[in-house]
């Protein structure tokens, strides 16, 4: 982000991407979890269904069997309520969607009960943060149900396969625990130490400093948040301690690069793959002192929901606005399932305009290419059903085995799953439904864009000010504490991690504003400066950390985990040792 301050000329339009926003990314760590899930929860549903000969059925176990996608990011603990409130969300969902189906058949109505519950889906999701894959799914298969033809007596045993097609979702969840149950809070671990490394190898000032302080201090937190759902008392509570002094120790690394051992930092992360012992720090008595603020840390209140909904309004109106319009100009156009062009705009919208607009070139390539995969195996698929439910499968997986590294490629699998799901109550014309999903695609991605363009996020800048405010109530009460000579360690420390935070939300806010249209000209110099300030702050509290340390042993004091700390000579560990604990 420049410093300069921009001047009232700057053009508030900004270029939108497109090779970029094709390039693929390096893969999940943990691709293949919910690929494997995904065939998992849909194979034994959808084979059962075709052994009865019912396999126009295959829908509504497919609300339930989908479910087993999320959370695969979530502490096992935390996962097992999440997917309990996602199967409720998709079956909630669909039972208004038949609800609706039973009671009208106007497509323009239905077509506008689809686009509202859209944008409920895509803000709740966001302000829960349950994806990845957020809303998409919930409303391609609410936005679907939709056209189904329906009595208002047939819904109690369509809602009943979502319900224990759902609960096999939620076993299908649940069951890697039983090998590696610790295994989500130390893969987030990992991913705090792996960033913090990235960070200290700049020293805090080489080439690409800036963003890789940043993505350290999003890890730091994603981490934080992961810990914080395992519960703290019980055969898992060792184990959690353990991991929390290693988050400890990347934070220490963030705020003072230059004294970090990205080496060993890189240790630590590798030594946590597996289900090995977790490894220690190597100072007890520094890992006891570090640990005295995470207690204000566990003590932290999340913020209300009420209050994350707020900042989604606009999100909302465009989904819901944008639905609506994608899928009455399908009506109008004479296509007969409205409901693609309703879920191709409900796919496409982001945290700003800039992103937005990288989705749909992704959305439009993406199904683009995935109709020629349908074109290719759908005369195989209709020898035999089962090779219907096969090729499905194979979707399934292919889809979330891409989708980390560009949704463009996980929608090439997505899109001829679709389309053969379309095949499962009776074959079809292959050119009627390719022409009509490319006409979708376009008029969805086309006229959702619109919209988005139409409904602009004017709070943006706002919510920067807010986070700017934020930030220097923050930095200005670690600065008071740094100003007295013998602050309590809990509390520098609490200061140090609420600073981080509000830097992290600083810094999320100002990307999120920066990719919006037609809005007052931002604060760019602010935010740069009050960056350069925070972090600053967060230094010399660490060093203010290590000299009491080292004042109160009476000894100097080496924090193992970052390196020497600053004004210290005495040097890095130079092994690892192991926690005593199992996961």
């Amino acid at each position: 982000m420049s410093s300069a301050t921009p001047t009232p000329g700057t053009p508030r339009s900004r270029r939108l991407p497109l090779a970029g926003a094709l390039r693929p990314r390096r893969p999940s760590d943990i691709w293949f979890k919910p690929a494997l899930s995904s065939v998992a929860s849909l194979a034994p549903p959808n084979l059962t269904l075709l052994a009865l000969g019912r396999l126009d059925l295959a829908m509504y176990t497919m609300a339930g069997s989908m479910c087993a996608l999320y959370a695969h990011n979530r502490p096992y603990a935390a996962r097992a309520r999440t997917l309990l409130w996602v199967i409720l969300g998709m079956v909630g969902g669909l039972a208004v969607a038949l609800v609706a189906a039973a009671l009208t058949d106007s497509a323009v109505v239905l077509v506008a009960v689809g686009a509202v519950l859209a944008a409920a889906q895509k803000v709740l999701c966001d302000a829960t943060r349950v994806g990845p894959p957020n809303n998409v799914v919930l409303t391609f298969i609410t936005s679907a149900a939709l056209f189904v033809p329906q009595t208002l007596g047939q819904i109690p045993g369509h809602i009943g396969l979502a319900l224990a097609a759902g609960a096999w979702a939620w076993v299908v969840g649940m069951a890697p625990g039983l090998v590696r149950p610790h295994g989500p809070e130390r893969r987030a671990t990992a991913a705090a130490l792996n960033a913090a490394a990235a960070y200290a190898a700049t020293g805090g000032t080489g080439d690409g400093h800036a963003p890789a302080r940043a993505a350290g201090y999003a890890a730091v937190q994603a981490a934080w948040q992961t810990l914080l759902a395992v519960p703290a008392a019980g055969a898992r509570a060792a184990t959690r301690r353990a991991l929390e002094r290693l988050v400890v120790r990347a934070e220490v690394a963030l705020a003072a690069p230059a004294d970090a051992d990205p080496d060993l930092l890189r240790g630590w992360a590798r030594d946590l793959r597996g289900t090995g012992r977790v490894p220690r720090t190597g100072d007890r008595r520094a890992d006891t002192e570090e640990m005295a603020g995470v207690e204000a840390e566990l003590a932290a209140r999340p913020t209300p929901l009420r209050r994350r909904l707020g900042p989604l309004a606009p999100v909302g109106v465009r989904t819901a606005l944008g639905c609506a319009l994608a899928g009455w100009a399908s009506l109008a156009l004479g296509v007969g399932r409205p409901y693609w062009a309703l879920v191709t705009a409900a796919a496409l919208y982001q945290a700003n305009l800039t992103l937005t607009w990288s989705r749909t070139v992704q959305r439009v390539v993406g199904n683009v290419a995935g109709v020629l995969v349908f074109a290719v195996v759908a005369p195989v698929a209709h020898l035999h059903q089962v090779f219907l439910v096969l090729f499905c499968l194979a979707c399934g997986f292919g889809a979330e085995a891409f989708i980390s590294r560009n949704y463009w490629l996980g929608s090439v699998c997505v899109t001829p799953m679709a389309l053969l799901v379309t095949e499962f109550a009776r074959y079809q014309d292959p050119g009627e439904l390719i022409t009509e999903r490319v006409l979708d695609t376009v008029v969805g991605a086309a006229v959702g864009f619109l919209a988005a363009m139409a409904v602009t996020n004017r709070r943006a800048a706002s919510r920067v000010e807010e986070a700017l405010t934020a930030v220097d109530r923050a930095r200005e009460h670690a600065a008071r504490l740094l100003a007295d000579p013998g602050p309590a360690p809990a509390a520098l420390d609490a200061a140090r991690r609420a600073l981080a935070s509000a830097l992290t939300e600083l810094r999320a806010t100002a990307d999120a504003a920066a990719g919006e249209w037609w809005q007052r000209a931002l604060p760019q110099e602010r935010v740069v400066l009050a960056e350069q300030a925070g972090h600053r702050t967060l230094a010399a509290t660490v060093r203010r950390r290590t000299a009491d340390a080292d004042r109160d042993a009476g000894e100097p004091y080496a924090d193992r985990s970052a390196g020497p700390a600053a004004g210290t000579t005495t040097g890095t560990a130079t092994g690892t040792t192991t926690e005593d604990t199992r996961p």
